[in-house]
């Protein structure tokens, strides 16, 4: 049997069908992590609704991200996976959290500060308390490593601060400090050349989408806006497109390369090409996810299974954190 090198902590809000963005910049990471660690995979619902004006797509946005979790390779006999909200206790240690987490330091993050810009009206109160919760989510399950990207860098160091403080305010290791683990990818940019892939920009490419689609998707894709004709020499460097290719095309891109220098190949069959191979890539997670999306009962049954795991690891953090501020048990 092997043995694991500790426990892993990841969440990501329930933002319904994924694209490539989240599958090459997440979801590859989190099935790799299984083979050398304990995974707990938590899909966020209650920090989604810090932001959210409509609530009626939140349970079915939590099962098309569980159903790409799952074709994408994640392992529910062995990684917990489970949805937040499923697991009342974090709730209790956000607010026990919070009271050793000073307003202004809570008020002063940037991100906190883009968020008042992107939503100025409404700023709520689990707005401001969002790492706090994301702190407890991490300590909650006592995960020594976190799997973050540059951009999530300041809000695991903020948690890694409550932990620290918690800690030493009551003269206990009640909760784990966790470490980060670097898993950056390069930032996935849209269709459109220049933002990063998302949904709401609807500059991105479906992980479940079908192959006509896909294709139709990457042939709206922006390349070299220098190249303006089939005979001109393209820059590969700062294409979308061929920067894609290097994950999909990894035995063409060699040559991809030279025959866009060289004009050998123009955008449209290099877009083709692309396009080809993302379907050739995620024709097993397709039939997956087709099979699975048959009985969505059998992924809710999963959801469930990893919240009651997940919730027997919460009630021993817990009931530690609660002897040590004094709460009577």
């Amino acid at each position: 049997m092997t043995t694991k090198k500790g426990r892993v902590f990841s969440g990501a809000r329930p933002t319904g069908r994924q694209h490539l963005g989240n599958y090459l910049g997440a979801i590859k990471n989190y099935v790799a992590l299984q083979a050398d660690y304990e995974c707990v995979y938590c899909i966020v619902d209650l920090h989604a609704l810090t932001t959210l004006d409509e609530f009626e797509n939140l349970r079915q946005n939590s099962a098309e991200m569980a159903l790409d979790w799952l074709a994408a390779g994640i392992r529910p006999d062995e990684t917990i996976m489970f949805v937040q909200s499923h697991v009342p206790q974090v709730t209790e240690l956000h607010t026990i959290l919070s009271m050793f987490t000073p307003l202004g330091k809570l008020t002063d993050l940037p991100t906190f500060k883009e968020k008042v810009a992107q939503h100025p009206h409404n700023v709520n109160y689990g707005l401001v308390g969002y790492p706090v919760l994301m702190t407890a989510d991490i300590t909650l399950y006592r995960a020594g490593i976190v799997p973050v990207g540059v951009d999530q860098a300041s809000h695991l160091e903020f948690a890694r601060e409550i932990v620290r403080t918690f800690n030493f305010r009551t003269k206990s290791q009640a909760l784990v400090e966790p470490q980060m683990k670097n898993t950056e990818y390069p930032k996935v940019i849209g269709t459109d050349g220049v933002a990063k892939m998302s949904k709401s920009l609807n500059n991105d490419i479906e992980l479940a989408a079908t192959p006509d689609e896909t294709q139709k998707k990457v042939m709206t894709m922006v390349t070299d806006p220098q190249r303006a004709r089939r005979s001109d020499p393209g820059r590969p460097e700062v294409c979308n497109v061929f920067t894609l290719h290097k994950t999909f095309s990894p035995n063409q891109v060699g040559q991809i390369e030279v025959d866009c220098r060289s004009a050998a190949i123009g955008c449209v069959d290099c877009k083709k090409l692309l396009a080809k191979n993302i379907n050739l890539d995620l024709e097993p997670f397709r039939a997956r996810r087709a099979e699975l999306a048959q009985d969505e009962d059998t992924v809710w049954d999963i959801l469930h299974d990893g919240a009651a795991r997940a919730r027997q690891l919460a009630d021993v953090t817990l009931n530690d954190v609660k002897a040590a501020v004094g709460l009577p048990q």
